[in-house]
């Protein structure tokens, strides 16, 4: 069927021209355009460009699973790859796809489990930081900054292993850590990301003469791969990639977190029935291992609710590389689609009661429909750290929350910032107290 046939239809939209971007206002139009015309909505952008908003599950679902291949990066992601340059998660076609295949092997679950004991530690460094705090005078925790330092340590000793103390953090100082302390993404954090190359570089030129003496990190298994013409990364692709993994490694966990922590400790019913699995399920001095953190069915639960109501990447786009027809809906080529989880899974026709918080939702035995969730994407650019992800977030709340109460300082329910991730506006801070043992 051709784009042009006369049976085809044409979604509803505004007349006047709509701007679309990873800001505030993009969030309250894509709101009322879903509110007045539904969940498929013809758009045009200032400069004249045809776009559309999707909200509907099952054509979400259908574009990026089986016809993945007819889109690219949309608009916005310039932004993103001044920051990363052309890793796996900005580059498109035979880059991305040979990437992909070479970069896969380090997430496999085998892969990953061999970092649990390291992850594990990274936990246990919080723990004796959170006694302090827990013992001081003001008994406060900045949840923000603890996971945002956390999850920068853990995914950096994924990546480097034994250089990561050898050759990262020199003096007791982290050249890195500016993107913990800084959530913002201007030049600046771009020209500074920058000037980590040259050390990262030396890394890997002292890996190609001396391999590590970690069992298993990132940087090793990525310097093993190779395509199918046997060629491996060259130096600036490995720079891209583990740039890549910097970043989205640790925004993503530290991110969750952050709004799990404020989920918890807001709803103590909740936190209740966390720590009712945990003394089910985790014996005193018990090895955190995969087989034992799979059985926390409540936290994945706790998490997947979590990530509905907080997904890290709010609103992603998709480019038309070729025009073609889905059901009776012509998409041309150009045209520019918008996907936005945080609008999808706050819509009250899909989710019920959506701004709730309700781990129950995802109940073992609670079905959803297809493309209804989407915090980590879905198709074959669906994010490769998920399951990376979810054993640090499993790791760090089955470490941390028998051992520490956490209670809100106020009724004030944090704001959210909304660029390239979802951020809370301001650090929330909890009042902590260590929990009898």
């Amino acid at each position: 069927m051709s784009p042009s046939d006369s049976t085809l239809t044409s979604p509803p939209g505004p007349a006047e021209p709509v701007a679309l971007g990873v800001d505030p206002q993009s969030l309250v139009k894509l709101r009322a355009l879903q509110s007045e015309y539904g969940d498929v909505v013809a758009v045009k952008s200032p400069k004249g460009r045809q776009g559309l908003f999707i909200n509907q599950p099952d054509l979400i679902h259908r574009l990026l699973v089986k016809h993945h291949d007819k889109f690219n990066k949309g608009p916005g992601f310039e932004r993103v790859k001044m920051l990363l340059g052309n890793g796996l998660i900005v580059s498109d076609g035979t880059t991305w796809r040979r990437s992909r295949r070479m970069i896969q092997p380090a997430f496999s679950r085998k892969q990953l489990h061999k970092l649990i004991d390291m992850m594990h530690k990274c936990c246990l460094n919080r723990v004796e930081r959170w006694e302090r705090l827990a013992q001081s005078q003001e008994q406060t925790v900045d949840v923000t900054r603890e996971m945002n330092d956390a999850g920068l340590e853990l995914i950096l000793r994924a990546i480097f292993g034994d250089d990561y103390d050898n050759s990262i953090v020199t003096d007791g100082k982290n050249p890195f850590a500016f993107l913990s302390e800084d959530a913002t993404r201007d030049l600046r954090v771009v020209l500074q990301v920058r000037e980590l190359r040259s050390l990262i570089l030396k890394v890997i030129e002292q890996r190609r003469t001396q391999p590590s003496s970690s069992d298993y990190d990132f940087l090793t298994m990525l310097m093993g791969q190779t395509d199918k013409e046997g060629v491996g990364f060259n130096d600036k692709e490995l720079l891209d990639e583990i740039i890549t993994l910097t970043v989205a490694g640790y925004e993503t966990s530290a991110g969750t977190l952050n709004w799990a922590w404020h989920l918890i400790a807001t709803h103590p019913e909740v936190e209740s029935q966390l720590l009712s699995e945990f003394e089910e399920k985790i014996e005193p001095d018990a090895e955190l291992d995969s087989n034992l953190l799979a059985t926390l069915s409540y936290m994945q639960q706790v998490l997947d609710e979590t990530l509905r109501l907080y997904p890290p990447v709010w609103l992603f786009t998709r480019r038309a590389v070729t025009a073609f027809t889905l059901d009776d809906l012509a998409i041309g080529e150009d045209t520019d689609i918008y996907i936005s989880p945080l609008v999808l899974h706050t819509t009250e026709a899909h989710w019920p009661n959506a701004r709730d918080f309700d781990p129950e939702r995802y109940a073992p035995d609670k079905t959803h429909q297809v493309g209804l969730s989407l915090p980590f994407s879905l198709g074959p650019r669906r994010c490769l750290g998920e399951y990376f992800s979810f054993l640090e977030m499993k790791l760090m709340l089955a470490t941390l929350l028998p051992r520490f109460k956490l209670r809100p300082q106020s009724d004030t329910r944090p704001e959210c910032e909304l660029g390239i991730n979802l951020r809370s506006s301001d650090a929330i801070h909890l009042n902590i107290t260590p929990r009898a043992t």
